[in-house]
C-alpha cells in the first residue's frame, strides 16, 4: 500500500512500526458546537483508512481527541449560561449523534484535554528543562529557533513564515514564530495549577500529548484536514521531536478543502452549514457516499445538486443489493453451471481490482467506480436462472467492498411499516381475485407513499422513490 506523505510530498509505501499493527491520531474537534459539514470530511476519510487497515487484517489503535477547554467554549459557556464543562460534554454527545449517522467508528481512545492537563504540564516542563520553552508572567512559550527543522512539514521558510499573515503579535514573545504551550488564566477562565502559575494549555500542545500518552513516542499515521498542516501540525512535530529526538510520525495525511457551491465555506458569506444541518435534508449515508466519491486530497465541491447526485448514485446501488437480495429469497437450491464457474472467475477480480485502487493511497473514487461495475455485473448476470450459490457469491463480494467503505449496510433500507405491508398483501389479493381497478387503486395509494412496485415471476417487488 501506498500513502502520500505530506512530510515527503511523495507517495511512500506504508511500512508500520511494528509487523500487522498501525498507530493513528486523528485531530478531532474542539467542543463548542454541532460539527461543520468541513469536520466531517477529516473524519469520514479517516476512519475509511481505518477500516481499510482492518479488513487488510491490521490490528489499528486509532486515537482521537477531544478539545474541550478554549477560547470558543468558555464563549459559548457565557452565552448559554452554563459552565466550559457543560458545553464540551453537550457538544461531545451530539458529536456522536453526527457520527454515528455519518457511520464513523468510535476511536480506540478518545482522550480529552482536561483529562491530561498533569501530562501536558510534564511535557512543558521537559521542554523546559532541555531548553526549547521559557515562560514570560505565567505565559510558556515554544523557542522555535531552537528547534533546527521547523517549517519541514509546511515546507516554508523561517523567513516566509515571519512573513506570514496568520502570525500572532504578541511583545512577550522572543521570536514571532514562537507559539503558546500554557496561558496564565484570565479573569472567568478555568485554570490549572502549574509550576508557572495557574492557567491552562495552550492548543497545540494537546495533541503532542495525547499521541505520547496513548500511542507513543513515534507513531505510524497523524492525519487531518489540510488546514491543520500549519501551524498546528507543524508546531506538533517541533515541540513532540524536540522532547523526544524522535521522529513524531512517520506519516503525516491531509485531505482537501470543502467549498460550498464552489465558494469557500464561511459564516460571512451565509454557507456554513453543520451536519446537523444537512441531516434534516439528506440521509447522512449520502453525505459519507459523496465525500468517498472523490479522492480524499482533491477540493470537493458541496452543493444541493452534488448531493442529489450522491443520492442517487447510492439508491443505484442499494436497488441492486435488494435485487439480489430479492433473488436469492426465491430461489432454490441448484448447482453452479459451467457458464457460471467462469462468471465466478470474473466477479472474484472485483475485489482485487478494489484493492489495487484502496492500496493508492486510498483511492476511494476509484474503488466506488469499481462497486458500480460490480452492481452491473450482478444486474447482467443474476435472476431467476441463476444457482443459488452463485447468487449468494455476488451478494457477499457486493457486501464485503461496500462494507469496507462503510456504505449500502442498512439492513432494510426500505423498511416499510404495517400499513404498507397490508396494502401490497391486499393488492395481490385483489389481483388474485381478479378485481384490477382494486389492485390498480392500491398501487396508486402506495406510489403515493413513495413507494414503487414491480410485478414480477418470482413476486412483488418494491422499493422506495
Amino acid at each position: 500500500m501506498k500513502l502520500y506523505n505530506t512530510l515527503t510530498r511523495t507517495k511512500e509505501e506504508f511500512v508500520p512500526l511494528e509487523e500487522g499493527k498501525v498507530k493513528m491520531y486523528v485531530c478531532g474537534p474542539t467542543v463548542y458546537n454541532y460539527i461543520h459539514i468541513g469536520n466531517a470530511r477529516p473524519f469520514i476519510i479517516f476512519d475509511t483508512l481505518r477500516r481499510y487497515f482492518e479488513y487488510r487484517g491490521y490490528d489499528v489503535t486509532y486515537v482521537q481527541n477531544f478539545t474541550d477547554v478554549d477560547d470558543k467554549i468558555i464563549k459559548r459557556g457565557h452565552e448559554e449560561g452554563i459552565s466550559p464543562e457543560e458545553v464540551a460534554s453537550k457538544y461531545i454527545n451530539e458529536y456522536f449523534v453526527d457520527c454515528d449517522g455519518l457511520g464513523i467508528k468510535r476511536a480506540s481512545v478518545h482522550p480529552r484535554v482536561t483529562d491530561n492537563i498533569q501530562q501536558i504540564i510534564k511535557f512543558i516542563t521537559d521542554l523546559e528543562d532541555k531548553g526549547y520553552a521559557y515562560e514570560v508572567n505565567g505565559d510558556v512559550y515554544f523557542d522555535t529557533n531552537k528547534f533546527e527543522g521547523y517549517g519541514k512539514l509546511s515546507k516554508q521558510k523561517r523567513d516566509e513564515l515571519e512573513a506570514g499573515a496568520r502570525i500572532e503579535i504578541n511583545d512577550q514573545k522572543r521570536h514571532p514564530m514562537d507559539f503558546v504551550l500554557w496561558k496564565a488564566k484570565k479573569e472567568g477562565e478555568p485554570g490549572w495549577e502549574s509550576p508557572w502559575g495557574e492557567g491552562r494549555p495552550g492548543w497545540h500542545i494537546e495533541c503532542s500529548v495525547m499521541s505520547n500518552r496513548y500511542l507513543g513516542e513515534t507513531i505510524d499515521i497523524h492525519a487531518g484536514g489540510q488546514d491543520l498542516t500549519f501551524p498546528h501540525h507543524e508546531n506538533e512535530i517541533a515541540q513532540s521531536e524536540a522532547r523526544s529526538g524522535k521522529p513524531f510520525s512517520r506519516y503525516w495525511m491531509h485531505n482537501g478543502y470543502i467549498n460550498i457551491n464552489n465558494e469557500k465555506m464561511s459564516k460571512s458569506k451565509g454557507n456554513f452549514f453543520t451536519v446537523r444541518d444537512i441531516s434534516k435534508l439528506y440521509d447522512l449515508e449520502i453525505v459519507r457516499f459523496f465525500m468517498l466519491s472523490a479522492h480524499y486530497r482533491n477540493p470537493v465541491n458541496f452543493s444541493d445538486e452534488m448531493l442529489n447526485q450522491a443520492k442517487a448514485g447510492l439508491e443505484r446501488l442499494y436497488n441492486t443489493k435488494e435485487k439480489l437480495q430479492f433473488t436469492i429469497d426465491n430461489l432454490e437450491q441448484s448447482g453452479v453451471s459451467e457458464k457460471e464457474k467462469e462468471l465466478l472467475t470474473e466477479l472474484d477480480g472485483f475485489r482485487q481490482k478494489f484493492i489495487e485502487a484502496m492500496d493508492d493511497d486510498l483511492n476511494t473514487a476509484d474503488g466506488i467506480s469499481i462497486i458500480f461495475e460490480l452492481a452491473k455485473f450482478v444486474n447482467s448476470n443474476v435472476d431467476e436462472n441463476s444457482s443459488l450459490e452463485f447468487a449468494k457469491k455476488c451478494l457477499e463480494e457486493f457486501n464485503e467492498l461496500t462494507g469496507v467503505l462503510n456504505i449500502v449496510n442498512k439492513s432494510n433500507n426500505n423498511s416499510v411499516d404495517a400499513e404498507i405491508e397490508d396494502l401490497i398483501n391486499q393488492r395481490t389479493e385483489a389481483k388474485k381475485n381478479k378485481d384490477f381497478q382494486l389492485a390498480d387503486e392500491i398501487r396508486q395509494k402506495l406510489l403515493d407513499k413513495g413507494i414503487v412496485l414491480e410485478d414480477t415471476r418470482q413476486g412483488v417487488k418494491w422499493k422506495r422513490i
